[in-house]
């Protein structure tokens, strides 16, 4: 299975878990994910009262200047440790 191959599958994966992750968790495999299919942040940071939306672009942002198989490594391997804690 190619990394990309193994990446998809983890991406689905990792939403069938039978518990949510933490905040954290979720925070850091949006940022590698976002990282690993579009690249470097390319939008503002959304506002003041975008509370959510702020978490999840300095998740992005935290990964600048990771390759995108960087990222897709990192994803499927924090991926892996979220299904093994928390269960399919």
């Amino acid at each position: 299975m190619s990394n990309r191959e193994e990446f998809q599958k983890m991406a689905e994966d990792v939403k069938n878990v039978k518990t949510k992750p933490t905040d954290q968790e979720l925070l850091d495999l949006y940022g590698l994910y976002k990282q690993a299919m579009v690249g470097e942040i390319n939008t503002d940071r959304p506002g003041m009262m975008d509370f959510k939306g702020k978490a999840k672009w300095d998740a992005w942002n935290s990964r600048n200047g990771m390759s995108k198989d960087d990222a897709m490594s990192a994803y499927v391997t924090l991926a892996k440790e979220v299904i093994g804690k928390y269960g399919m």
